[in-house]
């Protein structure tokens, strides 16, 4: 039985394979998230892409799915008891997926809890820092004459660094030897800022040298690799 029929968003972006879990998202920090994850667990899925270009993002169908219209958004045809769930939040669907799989989240309550502050750290701190950032260096807010905004972005940036460098130094990933979804989390955005954003001279990113090594251990995994274009942009 197709349950996803039942989804609106389907009308738009029809699923060839129903019985998969079904992506919605663009190459975007937020959105890697979850097809790195999606690669690194090994589940099966079909992307579509939305795309910001034509304001996908605002149609009534994707807005179905999430009435925030931010990416990504997942379905879930084999969600909990057998039944379909629909996701938005990049947090929410890392937790989601972990969960599903059993994978890169401790089992351990301590350590997941442990994991899952630094997830938070991600979705409360780094995210929106880093997006104001990229907001007035590189996009509309160059044209700013009044400076102070980014400025102010870029200092806390710089602390948020700060706090993640510490966390780093002498251990690989977020959680010591473990690889997380707190890093997954994470790494897309430290990507993001000091290339796409082109904000690393504004952040002094050579102080950071251990968020710099884990980063490009992060970017070498074949995972990463994969997930980091998908979905793609020629869809």
């Amino acid at each position: 039985m197709n349950y996803l029929s039942e989804f609106s968003i389907t009308k738009k972006w029809p699923a060839t394979q129903p019985s998969l879990l079904q992506l919605y998202s663009l190459p975007t920090p937020n959105g890697v998230k979850v097809s790195i994850m999606l690669e690194e667990i090994g589940l099966e899925y079909e992307p579509h892409l939305v795309s910001f270009e034509t304001n996908d993002q605002l149609s009534p169908e994707f807005l179905s799915l999430n009435p925030n219209n931010k990416i990504p958004a997942i379905i879930d045809p084999n969600g909990p008891n057998g039944k379909p769930i629909a996701l938005f939040e990049s947090g929410a669907i890392l937790i989601y997926l972990a969960e599903k799989s059993a994978q890169l989240l401790p089992l351990n309550p301590a350590k997941r809890y442990e994991t899952l502050q630094w997830l938070m750290f991600q979705m409360g701190g780094i995210g929106p820092m880093f997006g104001q950032v990229g907001f007035f260096n590189k996009f509309a807010g160059k044209h700013y004459e009044d400076k102070r905004p980014l400025n102010r972005y870029i200092s806390e940036s710089k602390r948020l660094l700060s706090v993640l460098e510490g966390r780093l130094q002498n251990q690989e990933w977020v959680m010591g030897d473990t690889y997380t979804i707190a890093d997954i989390a994470i790494f897309p955005w430290v990507r993001n800022l000091i290339g796409f954003y082109e904000a690393a001279d504004l952040v002094e990113i050579q102080n950071f040298p251990s968020i710099i090594r884990s980063l490009n251990i992060f970017l070498a995994r074949p995972a990463v690799v994969r997930g980091l274009t998908i979905p793609s942009l020629k869809n």
